[in-house]
């Protein structure tokens, strides 16, 4: 293996030029370029100074008198990987489950799949605890290594086979994002009697978010740790007005083994999918923190807002049809509008209260666009020029209009979208962990971080993007939805996210290794 003075492609981070007490500008000006190279733009001077984060521009390092690049998706360097305040991870993906998107999730069971209480309820607990594990466990991956997690797959896909997942990746934190604006806008719409349209609800709701986002890492991080207070506020309020009427669960016919098996893969796709974005937010961590601790604020984080919310909003849409202000309010799937009836009986302190419902979403909204832009480097690593900022700003574009587009179809979506999604990130899920635990042998020390991104250096990528691919041979015939039902899922309900899993880690393997016969583990 080459040492750097010998590959004038590699990149090495040298930690003392960076630390903490210095200011962005201090740091980028000791990297040995002027920095008034980095701030070519008077918008970007002035963003900076109103907090704007300028973590993820373009930087530049010099190495063996060759220029190479340096942005938001390098290796954190060790003199950053600081931060012991780990409950804060508890906390950004509590807030960000504990919101109207949760409850709209837990209602499909009843809705789209015709399920009672104790079925759904069921489905919710058992495939949320199975599902969650694998982007808590990813978490833990952040402080040891300090990549983000699009970028740490390039060590299995390769520098150019990361491409396609990079693209599937932002598709899903798109389409969460629009699921999370078309239900803060209704929610909107539904406090001023519709007098606000759901439209120009999605717009507030789109805005504040960008806005949030805006301000980086550790604005998020204090956000995330108040975010979900007002959102328990709005539930206790809720139930304690609303919760007598949750004994009053219609009789359902005996659940089969296809609707089941497809809520559960619905359910499966609404928290397997944090996969590819899990070490996003702990690579500052102290690399000597125990990964049961990360594990465990993760793994809580997850579930304890997700399978809470969930079972409420199976509760309350079966019980909506015997009260009449509830069913009228949940007419056409309006799902603000159902909470906004339950809360109506206190008046203004109500409408209130369901404003705050609508903001919960920003939570989930703003940590996805800020992760967005570092996908975007992975996909196209030449953009690593532009400021993350700007990625934010070109996801609210495609937000708002699709969002707009898609509200009074948003059962539809939610169903579609969770279903489908799920395939992927089950499949990603196990080409990690399969190039970690058994290529790998579970050492951290085997990613040479020299190397994150030299194309030469890294996998080709044809073994994960042809596990994938023969992957798909299960993965179709045993999908179920709208557009599509395979002849196994005729038989068995969607099993199609289990199936991507193991016949991805089965495929993969075998092809890896033979990948390694031509080319050098890195």
């Amino acid at each position: 293996m080459q040492t750097p003075s010998q590959n004038k492609n590699s990149v090495v981070i040298d930690t003392e030029k960076y630390t903490r007490s210095k200011t962005e500008d201090e740091s980028l000006s000791d990297l040995g370029e002027p920095k008034e190279f980095y701030y070519t733009r008077s918008l970007t001077k002035r963003l900076l100074r109103w907090g704007v984060e300028a973590r993820g521009m373009f930087l530049s390092m010099r190495v063996d008198s060759s220029s190479n690049l340096i942005s938001g998706i390098a290796p954190a360097p060790l003199c950053e990987r600081t931060d012991t305040q780990f409950h804060k991870l508890f906390f950004l993906w509590f807030s960000m489950n504990f919101n109207i998107l949760s409850f709209s999730a837990g209602s499909l069971g009843p809705v789209i799949f015709g399920l009672g209480l104790r079925d759904s309820c069921l489905v919710i607990l058992f495939f949320n605890l199975l599902a969650s594990a694998l982007p808590a466990y990813l978490t833990t991956w952040g402080p040891k290594i300090g990549l983000r997690q699009m970028c740490q797959a390039r060590y299995s896909f390769g520098y150019y086979g990361i491409i396609l997942p990079s693209i599937l990746n932002m598709a899903s934190m798109m389409g969460f994002c629009i699921l999370n604006c078309i239900l803060g806008g209704q929610t909107l719409s539904s406090v001023s009697n519709g007098n606000l349209s759901w439209s120009v609800g999605i717009v507030i709701i789109s805005v504040i978010s960008l806005l949030v986002s805006f301000c980086g890492y550790r604005v998020l991080n204090w956000y995330e740790r108040i975010a979900w207070i007002p959102v328990l506020v709005v539930y206790v309020v809720a139930l304690g007005l609303g919760g007598k009427h949750l004994s009053n669960q219609p009789p359902t016919e005996p659940a089969s083994a296809p609707a089941i098996l497809s809520f559960a893969s619905v359910i499966a796709g609404f928290v397997i999918t944090f996969s590819p974005l899990s070490s996003d937010f702990t690579t500052y961590y102290v690399p000597s923190v125990s990964p049961w601790k990360l594990f465990c604020y993760s793994y809580l984080g997850f579930n304890i807002p997700i399978i809470t919310i969930q079972c409420l909003g199976a509760a309350v849409v079966l019980a909506a049809p015997s009260v009449p202000a509830w069913n009228e309010g949940y007419e056409n799937g309006n799902v603000g509008g159902l909470l906004e009836a339950m809360l109506h009986p206190v008046g203004g302190f109500g409408k209130f209260l369901t404003v705050l419902m609508a903001l919960s979403v920003t939570a989930n909204v703003s940590p996805t666009l800020y992760s967005f832009g570092l996908s975007f480097q992975i996909f196209m690593p030449f953009l690593v020029v532009v400021p993350r900022y700007l990625f934010s700003l070109l996801a609210i574009a495609i937000i708002i209009p699709l969002s707009i587009v898609g509200q009074h179809k948003f059962y539809d979506t939610l169903t579609n979208f969770l279903g489908l999604i799920g395939y992927w990130a089950s499949a990603f899920g196990a080409i990690i962990l399969m190039e970690h635990f058994v290529i790998r042998r579970g050492d951290f020390s085997s990613y040479d971080l020299r190397y994150w991104n030299n194309p030469r250096k890294l996998p080709t990528g044809l073994a994960a993007l042809g596990a994938c691919a023969l992957a798909c041979g299960l993965i179709v015939p045993s999908m179920d939805q709208v557009w599509f039902v395979g002849p196994i899922a005729k038989k068995t309900g969607d099993i199609g996210f289990e199936l991507a899993f193991f016949a991805t880690a089965l495929f993969y393997i075998p092809l890896r290794y033979i990948e390694l016969k031509y080319k050098s583990l890195v």
